[in-house]
């Protein structure tokens, strides 16, 4: 397994499992008992049930997430566990551990990604780097070759968003919200076929390739994709 960069050590006394399977949320929830000295567990089915929790003034030192629930999709679940509670490490424990994935998570700021099959002794391993302050990775795992100078920087970011038709713009903020094309098409009157053409043209403009990438280059710039088609909508009421 990779190491990541030294963050700050981190006491873990509790821990919040987010998983839509019943039975593996337990079975989690009893191994981490067991393996790891936290004093308080608790465990969530959907998002809508974390973001309950931690909106009952529950801080949890760590938070293990799955990709895949009822209530998110693709990323939208870890960018807005992550908005909520942002000083608070999220280890991603996910079956969906493909590059982009694991490489949009990591810059986004997860503090390690541990593939859903992996052994009691991987999970512990896990467990300890976060602990110690240190991103985990997976096996197999290489980071972008990509250096910080070749990062886009949030100028460059909002310049392309600003960049994007007023409906483009509203399509890439419902895709940061995690609706699928399906669910666009319903909200916006349009075509579903419409809406694949729309987002082709809005990546190719933003310059990434999948809807992932667009939505975490606009997540870490902390950009509001809304803000230009509400500008736009200002100047047509005042002429």
């Amino acid at each position: 397994m990779h190491k990541g960069e030294n963050h700050s050590r981190v006491e873990i006394d509790s821990i919040l499992v987010i998983d839509d399977h019943p039975l593996y949320c337990d079975a989690l929830a009893s191994t981490l008992s067991k393996m790891f000295a936290a004093k308080t567990i608790r465990t969530a089915t959907s998002l809508s049930d974390a973001m309950k929790i931690v909106s009952q003034r529950v801080s949890p030192d760590l938070i293990m997430l799955d990709l895949n629930l009822p209530d998110v999709t693709g990323l939208s679940g870890f960018f807005k566990i992550k908005g909520k509670m942002p000083d608070v490490p999220v280890l991603v424990i996910s079956a969906e551990n493909s590059p982009d994935t694991v490489h949009a998570l990591l810059s986004a700021g997860a503090a390690g990604f541990v593939p859903k099959d992996a052994s009691h002794t991987v999970l512990k391993e896990a467990l300890m780097e976060v602990s110690e302050g240190r991103r985990f990775l997976p096996q197999g795992y290489k980071p972008s070759s990509r250096s910080a100078d070749e990062e886009p920087s949030s100028l460059q970011i909002a310049q392309k968003i600003a960049a994007l038709t007023p409906q483009q713009s509203r399509i890439m903020r419902l895709i940061c919200d995690g609706k699928p094309n399906k669910q666009i098409a319903y909200e916006l009157s349009l075509a579903e076929a419409t809406v694949k053409a729309h987002i082709t043209a809005l990546l190719r403009r933003l310059g990434v390739h999948n809807r992932t990438q667009a939505a975490v280059l606009v997540n870490a710039a902390n950009l509001d994709v809304g803000r230009s088609e509400r500008a736009e909508t200002g100047a047509q009421e005042t002429l």
